[in-house]
């Protein structure tokens, strides 16, 4: 019998109706003014409600239709359950509202801990933008605990001939407009210049992801572009407390 790991945030992050849900992603996909990237490996994309991140997240998958994907990697930072090291999911599929999702089955050292996937947003919120603008393509969702990048990067480096990498992140968490934007320049600077001293200093949830993604970049010899950036504030014309979201893309 399969093993499903349930949509877990359908309904409060996004939309359970699914044909509100796809009508939502076509909008943000629409309105993302990007160019294709044809040489894209990976991605960082936040991982929010999508009324709040939905349109920066979109800037990515834009160009990941494009490259008409068949394997994608999925790092995400685990929330709410600590745990040493990282989790590779074991489920058989991820289901949303849009239907399942398989999951490709690889030999690493990551551990086996489901609990870090069960109820756990950042890789979750990706799958349903993911089924809109990719077909027949599996994933191998990773959650992130207290881990290493380095190491993370090693073992990804050998699952990921024809994937694409998506480093799930939001960026700073809760100050006002202007010094998040302040805080998140910087991180974005860091990650774009692949400046690992300074993108160990980021607010960001998943920098630990974010860090494994730029080392894999880095031994590549990958170029780092920011798709998009805008916070919390922009959408909702609150900026007493705002969080961060930046969308980037690294190509060869």
């Amino acid at each position: 019998m399969a093993v499903i790991r349930k949509a877990a945030f359908a309904g409060s992050f996004y939309p359970r109706e699914k044909e509100r849900l796809k009508k939502m992603i076509d909008n943000f996909l629409k309105n993302a003014n990007t160019e294709e990237i044809k040489t894209a490996k990976g991605f960082i994309v936040p991982h929010a409600g999508y009324i709040y991140s939905g349109q920066v997240a979109a800037y990515a998958y834009k160009i990941i239709k494009s490259l008409e994907a068949k394997r994608v990697i999925l790092l995400g930072p685990s929330h709410f359950i600590p745990f040493i090291g990282s989790s590779i999911s074991t489920a058989d599929y991820w289901e949303t509202p849009l239907g399942k999702v398989k999951v490709e089955k690889v030999k690493t050292k990551f551990i086996d801990f489901p609990a870090a996937h069960t109820y756990e947003h950042s890789i979750e919120v990706q799958l349903p933008f993911l089924q809109t603008v990719l077909k027949d393509f599996t994933i191998i969702p990773i959650s992130i605990g207290d881990d290493y990048y380095k190491d993370i990067a090693k073992e990804i480096r050998d699952i990921m001939e024809g994937a694409i990498i998506i480093a799930s992140s939001d960026l700073s968490h809760y100050h006002d407009y202007e010094t998040a934007v302040k805080i998140d320049g910087k991180a974005s600077k860091a990650i774009t210049e692949l400046d690992f001293k300074n993108a160990e200093k980021m607010e960001a949830c998943g920098k630990i992801g974010i860090l494994a993604l730029m080392k894999i970049a880095k031994d590549n010899g990958w170029k780092v572009k920011t798709l998009f950036y805008a916070n919390s504030g922009d959408v909702t014309g609150e900026k007493a407390q705002v969080v961060g979201y930046g969308c980037y893309a690294f190509y060869e």
